[in-house]
């Protein structure tokens, strides 16, 4: 059983994406368990056709410990066998939501979730790596697979050089690895250029580029995965040959992340951000010089 965590800026489409590619290793024949560790519950709706499955937390709060659930009151069973379940977290502004994801996970191995016929785990990280909480699928080498959701967007970059930091630290006490970038494609100049040059410096390599694609928000609008909604349709292919890619992926690293300085540099380089002299911060330097 491989143990993947999908990592990435907040709102760069990881949901989307690791349910799609979750749809397409269910299409290859694998057994697959999604793990959604983010507040919001949102990383199985495509999945299982739903606004949103009842989440580990939320039945806590109601029946008072965890010791009261069983398994089927928390893992669902969506489109292509995928198991699902939703760690949640505690009511807006109150408490710590990475504790819902140790909860979860905890809840999950303490009641056999993991079984043997089981080919991958995913586990869908909300955003940055902010706390030891939202860390602990590498934190606690549950996920020894690290995938980071980005895109030619600077913020985006940003983020992943930080979550390949948070990687580095885990990395010489466990086994977790930088497994690839993903690009979801925002249609940014020089976009798949720029991705593949990031990996590079990190010592990973650009996975697979998903091109933006309209079908996908057609598909979400109907709470369905593209392989679902329209299994012949060129964004199928693309998230099968994604998923394919992550099941003869061995290529594991130590990521070497970017100081600050350099991850500007590539971004002058490829016209990200403007050079000093040409930005307006330049401009306003030598006007008042």
């Amino acid at each position: 059983m491989r143990q993947i965590a999908i990592y990435g800026k907040g709102g760069i489409g990881k949901s989307t994406t690791t349910q799609n590619t979750v749809a397409g290793l269910a299409s290859l024949g694998k057994k697959v368990m999604i793990v959604g560790c983010d507040p919001k519950a949102d990383s199985t709706r495509l999945i299982l056709h739903a606004k949103a499955q009842a989440t580990v937390m939320d039945l806590v709060r109601e029946r008072g410990t965890v010791e009261d659930l069983e398994l089927a009151d928390v893992m669902k069973v969506g489109f292509g066998g995928v198991k699902c379940v939703e760690s949640g977290g505690p009511e807006p502004g109150v408490g710590c939501a990475g504790r819902g994801v140790i909860t979860a996970i905890n809840f999950l191995e303490e009641n056999g979730a993991y079984t043997p016929d089981l080919d991958f785990v995913f586990y869908d990280v909300l955003g940055d790596v902010v706390c030891g909480g939202f860390a602990m699928p590498i934190r606690e080498n549950k996920a020894e697979e690290i995938y980071i959701v980005v895109s030619g967007e600077m913020m985006a970059m940003y983020a992943a050089n930080n979550i390949a930091r948070g990687i580095l630290k885990y990395a010489s006490t466990g086994k977790v690895r930088l497994a690839g970038l993903i690009c979801n494609s925002r249609n940014t100049d020089r976009e798949a250029d720029l991705i593949e040059a990031l990996a590079k410096r990190l010592g990973t390599q650009m996975i697979h580029f998903v091109p933006r694609e309209n079908q996908v928000q057609r598909a979400e609008l109907r709470r369905m995965t593209v392989i679902e909604y329209s299994a012949q349709h060129k964004q199928a292919d693309e998230y099968r040959a994604l998923a394919q890619k992550i099941a003869d992926n061995k290529k594991l690293v130590v990521p070497t992340p970017l100081q600050m300085e350099e991850l500007e540099d590539l971004l002058m380089e490829f016209g990200i951000i403007a050079n000093e002299d040409e930005s307006i911060v330049g401009v306003a330097e030598a006007a008042s010089a």
